[in-house]
């Protein structure tokens, strides 16, 4: 289990995968397969399988906990969700909530939950199979997400010809926590509270939300899909195809890198590999990350 200490405040990697998942070249149309050998010492094998050229990416929540508040950040795919555009997602059966308790948390002990964005892989254990039902799996909390997003996929979903939008995610995943009214979605940039703030980073999606952190003067960012792989720091005009906004993913990309690099912020991604977070350094015009040396 990986926990990172941040100020007064602890964050908990809740693992839902671990694997190789995502063809290299299919996921970043620029992939350049000469960034292995310029970065094998640290790729290799946590973050890229060599033998089939497949990334190899977390599916992960952060679980934080600060002030006596319980928040969790992305909740992943979940289980039992019909999901046939993507094999290794559909009707998954993992140890997720198993592993949030193993933690020290029961899903009724969550406050808020925070989704970065509505992707499938950032909603899905917002709710949870009940007798045929999808209904909120952690029911005392505060959902949090931004309303740019929320209304950009419910328009699409609304529609016989773009609906079901997000592979049915939208559905399953979102809408029963907006009808259980158990939302609180942010439009701009707002403060929550002491400790959190989210500031808009559209282009992955029209919403995408960067939630940042402070405690005792130390800084977190945590990213969602702004970086999918550590190899975007080095390479931040690399989009991944699910992207909506090129240009839009690729400033907001740099302006994370950027917040990082100069407040000393920790970067907190939902899908880098091991150690699974780091720090950012300017290096020349660009930026490189710097792990823990425990790992």
């Amino acid at each position: 289990m990986t926990e990172v200490k941040l100020g007064a405040g602890t964050a908990v990697r809740i693992e839902e995968s671990y694997e190789p998942n995502f063809e290299a070249k299919t996921f970043f149309p620029d992939w350049d397969p000469a960034v292995v050998q310029r970065h094998r010492d640290w790729l290799l094998p946590a973050h890229y399988d060599e033998a089939s050229g497949w990334l190899k990416l977390s599916v992960h929540s952060w679980l934080l906990k600060v002030d006596g508040k319980t928040i969790l950040i992305d909740t992943c795919v979940g289980n039992h969700k019909p999901r046939p555009h993507r094999p290794k997602w559909h009707l998954m059966e993992t140890k997720y909530l198993e592993r949030l308790k193993a933690s020290g948390v029961e899903p009724d002990q969550v406050d808020m939950v925070m989704c970065t964005h509505l992707h499938v892989d950032h909603v899905g254990w917002n709710t949870r199979l009940d007798n045929g039902r999808w209904v909120p799996t952690f029911k005392n909390a505060k959902y949090v997400f931004s309303r740019a997003d929320y209304d950009h996929y419910l328009k699409l979903d609304s529609d016989p010809k773009t609906g079901p939008v997000n592979a049915g995610s939208f559905r399953d995943s979102v809408l029963p926590v907006v009808e259980a009214g158990l939302t609180q979605m942010v439009e701009g940039a707002a403060r929550l509270d002491e400790n959190l703030a989210v500031e808009p980073a559209p282009g992955h999606t029209p919403g995408t939300i960067a939630i940042k952190f402070e405690s005792r003067g130390e800084k977190a960012l945590f990213c969602g899909d702004i970086l999918h792989h550590a190899v975007q720091v080095y390479h931040p005009e690399w989009n991944s195809f699910a992207c909506a906004d090129a240009v839009g993913a690729r400033k907001s990309r740099r302006e994370a890198l950027e917040h990082c690099a100069g407040s000393g912020a920790r970067l907190m991604p939902c899908h880098f590999g091991a150690p699974f977070s780091c720090h950012i350094d300017h290096k020349g015009d660009g930026f490189v990350p710097r792990f823990d040396a425990a790992f």
